[in-house]
């Protein structure tokens, strides 16, 4: 194939003239948001407290083949491996990086249905390695369940292997559990580390302020020390 034939398929290949919108107008429960909102920097601290180079997202859509704009995935949280946490991102297009996210979290709103049936079916499609769907209510409805994990194991496709009412779940995918505090309009998702995920992994709020306690421990431990150095000099000096 000669020069010009190569740069005019190139070209032919990079003009989409696709509309992928960006944003839809579906209202979301607070409580979803709520949850979102603690849960993604925790994820996205916890990944680099690991070392993992990666962009954590929240509510853009991931569309996953060109040219048919229906076929996307709008995850509450997502994770694309291998993007810089500071990228910025409007929507995915995952045939432009061959970059598909490696770890999804849907939170179930009132609208349960498309969590339950439609998500499981378009992630699968789009060829992710893990799904979690939580929900956060799931005596509203008949069928409902706390945690639904799907994985694929062994190069086979996404499938679900665990779904319990437990307070926790493990993410093979993030290297760590995902564990339910709180209750009601408190209710949370957060970092469960260690062999059963019983140690909480701090927020940026909570590692500060316990920076800072730890700080002021020292100090005064050094306070402590000097002050105890200072009496034993007095002593001495006294029986001279």
């Amino acid at each position: 194939m000669s020069n010009l034939v190569r740069a005019s398929a190139k070209a032919s290949s990079a003009f989409d003239p696709t509309v992928y919108p960006v944003e839809d107008e579906v209202g979301e429960d607070l409580l979803q948001r709520w949850i979102v909102e603690l849960l993604r920097p925790l994820l996205e601290r916890w990944l680099a407290h690991r070392g993992v180079h990666a962009l954590v997202g929240a509510d853009q859509f991931i569309y996953y083949r060109q040219h048919t704009p229906t076929l996307r995935v709008s995850p509450d949280i997502y994770v694309l491996p291998g993007v810089g946490p500071r990228t910025r991102v409007t929507s995915w297009k995952v045939w432009e990086r061959n970059i598909v996210p490696s770890f999804a979290l849907e939170v179930v709103s009132k609208e349960w249905e498309k969590d339950y049936v439609e998500a499981p079916e378009r992630y699968a499609a789009m060829g992710i390695a893990e799904l979690v769907i939580f929900d956060p209510a799931p005596e509203r409805h008949a069928d409902g369940i706390r945690w639904q994990v799907f994985r694929r194991v062994a190069g086979r496709p996404l499938a679900r292997i665990e779904a319990t009412e437990s307070d926790r779940v493990r993410s093979k995918t993030l290297g760590c559990f995902l564990r339910v505090v709180g209750r009601g309009d408190d209710l949370r998702v957060r970092v469960g580390d260690g062999a059963g995920g019983e140690e909480l992994f701090p927020t940026g709020e909570e590692a500060e302020a316990a920076a800072k306690e730890a700080a002021i421990a020292t100090r005064d431990a050094a306070l402590e020390r000097i002050a105890a150095l200072e009496a034993d000099l007095r002593k001495t000096r006294r029986r001279r």
